[in-house]
């Protein structure tokens, strides 16, 4: 029995306990991806060619390494919020759900952290 109104209990609480944030951080990493979408598919297209030299030197140059970085994070992300919620609605048996989870994560950190290294790689090492 609790002492707390039925309004108190559910206030930035969801389900899972973890309130609103999730569904925020979902919303915020989605808002995120939109401006820095855009402007990596213009700058694609702006490009004269699509070549490897082409696209290696305009990646080295500006602030391209630095929103190439920021694409990557956020996206991979937005990517992991949004396993999380299918797994969490749709995986009923726990240790399945508790596994999916940690792959997810896992895999998620590591497609992070390859595609920041790959943006440092390429933006330190062109000519």
């Amino acid at each position: 029995m609790s002492l707390r109104s039925p309004l108190g209990q559910v206030r930035g609480m969801g389900a899972a306990g973890g309130g609103v944030h999730h569904w925020w951080s979902q919303r915020l990493s989605s808002l995120a991806l939109i401006p820095l979408t855009l402007w990596f598919a213009l700058a694609l297209f702006g490009l004269p060619q699509l070549d490897y030299l082409t696209v290696r030197e305009w990646m080295a140059s500006g602030l391209a390494p630095v929103l190439l970085g920021l694409l990557v994070i956020v996206l991979t992300h937005h990517s992991w919020l949004g396993v999380q919620v299918i797994v969490e609605d749709y995986v009923h048996a726990k240790p399945i759900k508790l596994v999916t989870l940690l792959g997810s994560t896992f895999v998620h950190a590591v497609i992070a952290a390859a595609g920041v290294f790959a943006v440092i790689k390429v933006a330190l090492t062109s000519s």
